[in-house]
């Protein structure tokens, strides 16, 4: 079976940059939106780097594994009862940052077994929890490559004024091409949380070497460049309701579950290329010159590649 394009596409990238006889592994982000097959990918690009002839030692991690408890989640919500982004796990905020930072420190240490934590988004109705940590998921050293993949890898946060500036342009051209509702998605402050919220994931972007984003195709059609991440997300609810027994959400709940992420990669997503900048100066991303942007169509076939 030959491999998707996508996947000897990540893994040239990776194993070009990978050194040998490096007592540390090279780090690599994987961001694609909700629907874009990066967790496949990202399985696949493991099993391809492990097995022969490259035989490489790699540890695969998700940004969603990362999400606070679900006390902990309950508690950001109550903190925040105006704002609707953190109302349920998704957003920048909803994460343990510290947490991932002292993983992916561990890691590049490789002087001990780390244990990974499990998110299981099924426990609590849905609203999920993180599984305790028994030593079934440790990762033991050496490490070659270490990839962790998610919807927001590599977002920085923005400056007031570029807030300001999309708040009053792309982001008000996006509700109404979505069909967004305001009451769902909250106010300029609520976008403004998130900003905030995303300072500290600069320690954790700060470990990544090497990028991957995984963006939808340029549309020639007069449609949201956003529009594609609904029907992506819907067909796997459909497949997963195929398989077992229809247990999922309806077609107008997945609407509104990918609403809620929308406002990330309008406000945030440039930053993947672009970095931070604020009166201190100008942040920019590691991975610069090692980035790697694979565009693809609606049927997740790929159509262009960039680097940057």
């Amino acid at each position: 079976m030959s491999l998707p394009a996508a996947v000897e596409l990540i893994s040239r990238h990776i194993l070009a940059r990978v050194s040998a006889g490096s007592k540390k592994p090279i780090f690599v982000a994987i961001q694609g939106p909700q629907g874009s097959g990066k967790s496949y990918l990202t399985g696949l690009t493991q099993k391809f780097l492990t097995d022969s002839p490259h035989l490489l030692r790699v540890a695969v991690l998700s940004i969603d594994d990362l999400y606070l408890s679900h006390d902990g989640l309950v508690s950001l919500a109550r903190q925040h009862p105006s704002n609707p982004l953190w109302k349920g796990r998704g957003q920048p905020g909803t994460h343990d940052v510290a947490l991932g930072v002292q993983i992916l420190q561990s890691l590049k240490e490789g002087r001990e077994a780390v244990d990974q934590p499990r998110f299981d988004k099924s426990l609590f109705n849905g609203e999920g929890d993180r599984l305790p940590t028994d030593g079934s998921n440790s990762v033991h050293p050496p490490i070659d490559v270490v990839i962790m993949e998610g919807w927001c890898m590599g977002f920085y946060p923005i400056s007031q004024s570029g807030l300001a500036e999309k708040w009053d342009g792309i982001w008000k051209e996006q509700k109404v091409a979505l069909a967004l509702q305001d009451e769902l998605l909250g106010s300029k402050g609520c976008v403004q949380d998130i900003n905030l919220a995303l300072k500290a994931y600069i320690d954790l972007w700060a470990f990544f070497d090497v990028f991957v984003q995984i963006q939808p195709a340029p549309l020639t059609r007069s449609h949201s460049p956003y529009s594609v991440i609904y029907q992506w997300r819907l067909e796997q609810e459909h497949y997963m309701k195929a398989s077992n027994g229809g247990k999922g959400m309806s077609d107008d709940a997945v609407k509104l579950f990918v609403d809620r992420y929308i406002p990330g990669y309008v406000f945030f997503g440039e930053g993947v290329t672009e970095g931070f900048t604020d009166t201190d100066g100008t942040c920019l991303p590691p991975w610069l010159g090692n980035g790697l942007r694979i565009f693809i169509d609606e049927k997740r076939q790929v159509t262009d590649v960039q680097p940057f």
